[in-house]
């Protein structure tokens, strides 16, 4: 096997490709140009968006030139959903989300030499598009009878698709179509939920001018439970700070389940096998230190924000648990800490709240005398200050940028609130 494709197998990359003994002597006979594509339907790109950045970092590390796909005409229409129609976004709205995009995706990828990056945008080749010619030229490339065979239009047959959803895979094909054309592309990369898009690509530029192309599809990261790698309680992690904050960025991976560690490591990190395997090796006989988890969190935090983002989140985590000082955060870190732990804001009057009123309002105890008790216990801290009197008033020096308090009940049951000034 080619030595790449091995690397990418043992990282667990490959869910599928359309010829992988092909596509191994492509990789051997030199420089490959590759895509994969972003539609801008949010504004900004999420975790499971990063799989796939991760691959063209690899590919391009190799030497292979990968260009990048931002749909500004296929995000106007949306790949369809197992579950729903999707809500068409105003044009306007989705040219924003491109650019925004543009800039996340770009940060990935080297633009100088040989390996050069592209980015693309396909409504530079759809906006001028004749209906007449789109149907003539691509649609007549296309089997209905297969178009209904793929398992996502069988699952939306029964509740409803329009055509402009069921449509979406010609656009996608097209863009394929029109990268081999324009630049030389001939191989295509995503999610394994996208294959039949993928293929449909490879079957369109053998059909319409002769030519050979590849796909390649990941697997979908999942927990060890089936559900999708990247969502929490709170929503989707997205990679723009305003959206998803470093801290909780970095949280979410430090929370990374034991037995699926070792894959996302695998996909995340850029370090080596030894390295990795080492890692790993570490989580299995010592689970409890997490080192697999922390230098996951670390490597994509690194990866994602940057070194100084990283530390200010391992800062504001350590803090927050008692082993830093909490005045020293930034406000944006503690609003950034006040969201995750779901705070809520306090109205304090004329006067500051009563320590235990803060306990029981940050929800690490579930009443005002089960505050007293764990006062009166010992396991009780304002800002990581033990708490001795049941009666404590908070004072104008407790409170940290931003109007926030952090309050805690033992080692590990954390809350905060943020007193409106």
């Amino acid at each position: 096997m080619n030595a790449l494709l091995d690397e990418l197998t043992w990282r667990g990359f490959i869910a599928h490709s359309t010829d992988p003994e092909a596509l191994a002597a492509t990789l051997d006979a030199g420089q490959v140009k590759s895509y994969v594509g972003f539609d801008p339907t949010a504004p900004s790109i999420h975790m499971g968006n990063l799989v796939q950045l991760m691959l063209s970092r690899r590919l391009q590390a190799a030497g292979h030139r990968p260009f990048l796909l931002v749909g500004g005409s296929t995000g106007l229409i949306g790949d369809p959903k197992q579950s729903s129609e999707r809500n068409l976004n105003p044009k306007d709205l989705v040219h924003e989300w491109v650019e925004r995009i543009r800039s996340q995706v770009s940060k990935f990828v080297d633009f100088d030499g040989p390996a050069a990056a592209t980015v693309v945008n396909n409504y530079d080749w759809t906006v001028e598009l004749n209906t007449l010619d789109f149907l003539r030229d691509i649609g007549k490339h296309f089997s209905v009878n297969r178009m209904l065979d793929r398992e996502v239009i069988k699952a939306r047959l029964e509740s409803g698709i329009s055509y402009t959803e069921f449509s979406y895979v010609l656009l996608q094909s097209l863009d394929f179509l029109e990268l081999y054309k324009r630049h030389g592309v001939t191989m295509q990369t995503g999610g394994s939920d996208q294959w039949g898009n993928l293929t449909a690509g490879v079957e369109l530029i053998r059909r319409s001018v002769g030519g050979r192309a590849h796909a390649l599809a990941t697997p979908l990261l999942t927990k060890s439970d089936g559900t999708k790698f990247g969502k929490t309680e709170s929503g989707t992690v997205w990679l723009d700070p305003a959206m998803t904050s470093p801290y909780a960025f970095h949280q979410f991976f430090l929370n990374a389940e034991d037995s699926m560690v070792g894959s996302y490591l695998r996909i995340f990190s850029e370090r080596s096998r030894e390295e990795l395997d080492d890692l790993i090796r570490q989580s299995q006989e010592a689970p409890h230190l997490r080192a697999a988890q922390r230098a996951l969190a670390d490597d994509i935090t690194d990866l994602v924000h940057s070194p100084a983002e990283r530390k200010a989140a391992s800062d504001a985590a350590a803090a927050i648990f008692g082993r830093g000082e909490l005045h020293d955060l930034p406000e944006g870190v503690l609003a950034a800490v006040w969201r995750e732990l779901g705070a809520i804001q306090l109205e304090p009057g004329a006067e500051l709240p009563a320590v235990v009123d803060v306990l029981v309002a940050a929800g690490v105890v579930p009443s005002r005398s089960a505050a007293r008790r764990a006062i009166d216990e010992g396991g009780a801290y304002l800002n990581n200050q033990k708490v001795t009197n049941p009666d404590q008033l908070v004072d104008e020096a407790d409170v940290l940028a931003g109007g926030h308090l952090i309050v805690r009940r033992g080692k590990k049951t954390v809350g905060a609130v943020v007193i409106k000034r």
